[in-house]
């Protein structure tokens, strides 16, 4: 007889993209910002090595503050985890368990993974031919979880769309989970809608647009009603999630509103630049709402692009889905990455 459980024999993890060790890669394969965070992060942490030796504040209360102040909310409406994966766990116990979950079949990989976990009965619904989200689709069942933008396609589902499907959540009794990983690279996100619907749970990330991926920092906003479910459930797992530098970081890092809007302008030139060589080369981009592009390699299999562009000592991200085969995933870097990169895409797609 095995020692694992039948849950943990049946579990299939999500799997994260490479981190190289040794030698040096334009890293474009996992999302990461390609600048350092501000400033002000440094400073931050700056003599806090002797408070370590005490346990940090549970509700992360000058965080949470801070994440109400940028996002124009009250603090009881903010959540703060160790990362949004963790956060993303804790809204499926909470809400999901025990209950027919809809999302889009290609979406964040994490989603079957903690439906899996929680007990979830989780069906998807095909993306369209043009990868968008069929949202009619959606509303054949709630609760629903979508990621906006979406992943691993870049594409934005317009604020009207987004109300839709929280109208009809509301309509059935369900949450309505909008995953924003990306949307300080979209031109809208769902906070207005708060105003209007108490079913709907914004989960967010720090890794993305403040560049603190190795702090793992994430946080939801939604009515006080669901994150005291998010809270219940913390609290039977883990109390003290978010550490005391990761608090000081993303707190000094959600502040400086300034930087965080000027390398989110510097990404989004360098995403649309690429694209726009990409297109004029004939090759073919999806429109992108984040901080990657999702690129047509070949007509069958991106894999041996993808390792020709590993040869050149580039990293991109391949999905073994079949609909997903023949395309990558390439993140934003620098200005000065990205032409490099465009050039090699350009180069090996065409002899693909």
């Amino acid at each position: 007889m095995p020692y694992e459980s039948k849950l943990a024999l049946s579990l299939v993890p999500y799997v994260a993209g490479e981190q190289p060790k040794g030698r040096t890669f334009i890293k474009l394969n996992t999302n990461e910002n390609p600048y350092a965070p501000s400033p002000r992060v440094e400073e931050a942490l700056r003599g806090l090595t002797d408070s370590l030796r005490l346990y940090p504040d549970t509700e992360a209360t000058r965080l949470r503050e801070a994440i109400a102040r940028v996002n124009g909310v009250a603090p009881e409406n903010v959540f703060c985890g160790n990362g949004s994966d963790e956060v993303l766990a804790f809204a499926f116990a909470a809400f999901f368990a025990g209950k027919r979950l809809v999302s889009a079949d290609i979406t964040y990989s994490f989603y079957p993974v903690y439906g899996q976990l929680f007990g979830v009965d989780y069906e998807t619904v095909p993306l369209r031919d043009d990868f968008t989200v069929d949202v009619d689709g959606l509303m054949r069942g709630s609760p629903i979880a979508l990621a906006n933008p979406n992943a691993p396609t870049g594409i934005f589902l317009p604020l009207s769309g987004v109300r839709r499907l929280a109208e009809h959540c509301h309509a059935h009794d369900a949450v309505l989970l909008i995953d924003e990983a990306y949307a300080a690279f979209a031109p809208e996100n769902a906070v207005p809608l708060l105003a209007e619907y108490d079913n709907l749970l914004i989960i967010r990330t720090f890794s993305k647009s403040h560049a603190l991926a190795g702090m793992r920092v994430g946080y939801a906003i939604g009515a006080p009603r669901l994150i005291d479910a998010l809270r219940r459930v913390r609290d039977s797992f883990n109390s003290y999630p978010v550490d005391r530098l990761a608090q000081a970081a993303a707190e000094a890092a959600v502040l400086d509103t300034a930087y965080t809007a000027e390398s989110t302008r510097r990404v989004i030139a360098a995403r649309d630049k690429c694209r726009a060589a990409l297109l004029a080369a004939g090759i073919d981009v999806l429109p992108s709402a984040t901080n990657f592009l999702f690129v047509r390699a070949d007509a069958e299999d991106a894999a041996p692009v993808q390792q020709a562009l590993r040869n050149d000592g580039i990293l991109v991200r391949h999905f073994s889905a079949p609909r997903l085969k023949p395309w990558l995933r390439v993140t934003v870097g620098t200005e000065a990455d990205m032409e490099k990169v465009t050039d090699a895409l350009i180069r090996h797609i065409r002899h693909s």
